[in-house]
């Protein structure tokens, strides 16, 4: 399924880019719904909150990026439509995971190592004797 989305996985500095990205921001995701978790909050956003804990792990470790990436802003944007504080953190968490589902999880990540192009080596054709 990822190498329909993308054709190849980023290296070098883009990739480097990709990895920076994916390590802050789920980071953030990360901590964001930790702190607010352990005040007890009401079971929807609860819920909500475990969800966006969940990606952030995942997109730490690169695992199943677009789809982490895609829910992290979809639960950050809704947020940012109902919760009154840190409105500029959640657009920015909100942007990254926007962002990564877009642009994928670049070349150091468990989904590059899943679906990435493998090479396969065939041993060399042994002559038949005449």
């Amino acid at each position: 399924m990822l190498r329909r989305l993308y054709s190849t996985f980023a290296g070098g500095w883009p990739g480097t880019g990709l990895l920076l990205l994916r390590l802050v921001g789920g980071s953030a995701l990360l901590v964001r719904a930790t702190s607010i978790l352990s005040t007890r909050p009401p079971v929807n956003t609860s819920i909500a909150l475990a969800c966006l804990a969940a990606s952030g792990l995942l997109l730490i470790s690169g695992l199943w990026t677009p789809i982490a990436g895609s829910v992290a802003a979809l639960i950050a944007a809704g947020q940012l439509m109902t919760v009154g504080t840190d409105r500029y953190v959640l657009l920015l968490l909100g942007t990254i995971g926007a962002a990564l589902a877009m642009l994928g999880p670049g070349l150091w990540s468990i989904d590059a190592r899943l679906f990435g192009w493998k090479r396969i080596e065939a041993p060399p054709r042994k002559s038949r004797p005449s």
